[in-house]
């Protein structure tokens, strides 16, 4: 896709949420909730104008992200000649994508506070997690994205197997956190959760360390 193409649909996916915050504010009362506790009963509030926070908050994050990886090999210190561009600006995409879906989330809540949370965050993050699992192989060494540990960095066949590992442990890992979410009382959902995060990173650390052990050999 043509980078100002993309682009303009970066800034639409981040803009949308604005037109739906727009859209739901003539209805809203003077008081909403602000902040939602796991359970996704309110347990902080504002007034209706800040419908428009998350939305913002998600913008910034979501252009900064954007930029950021779309301009790595212009400051990447080392590994900018390895650096695959395509890659990086699909998983910009991908990840204002997925802010711009956050902001839906944190929408639709402010506006049915009786929904948990448990059953549209934890899905959508889990969903997020295994498509970054699809990316995480085709990683070449940077200093911006993925397992930056002192012997993936160090070693590129480190590196290589070490995203390998992770691309497959963070995909079965979201599918496990999506099936959490939509299944499972908010509770366990938010434990189960919370453990295969844990799993997810220790798995791929360990193995990284493991490997720089046994001499950098798979």
């Amino acid at each position: 896709m043509n980078k100002k193409l993309q682009l303009a649909l970066a800034v639409l996916c981040l803009a949308i949420p604005f037109a739906y915050a727009a859209y739901l504010y003539p209805n809203l009362p003077e008081t909403i909730p602000t902040h939602f506790n796991i359970r996704g009963e309110a347990d902080g509030f504002g007034g209706k104008d800040s419908i428009y926070l998350g939305p913002i908050i998600m913008a910034f994050a979501g252009l900064f992200t954007y930029f950021l990886l779309t301009n790595i090999k212009k400051i990447d210190p080392k590994r900018s000649a390895q650096v695959d561009d395509r890659l990086f600006q699909n998983m910009a995409l991908v990840i204002v994508i997925f802010l711009s879906a956050l902001s839906f989330v944190i929408l639709y809540m402010t506006t049915h506070p009786g929904m948990g949370v448990d059953k549209l965050l934890f899905p959508l993050l889990g969903l997020a997690f295994s498509v970054m699992g699809y990316f995480m192989p085709q990683l070449k060494q940077n200093y911006f994205a993925g397992f930056k540990l002192p012997w993936t960095l160090e070693n590129e066949a480190n590196w290589i197997a070490t995203h390998k590992i992770a691309g497959k442990v963070w995909m079965y890992g979201g599918l496990v956190q999506i099936l959490a979410g939509l299944l499972l009382d908010s509770m366990p959902s938010f434990i189960l959760f919370f453990a295969s995060m844990i799993v997810m990173v220790l798995i791929p650390t360990l193995f990284s360390y493991r490997m720089f052990k046994n001499g950098n050999e798979g």
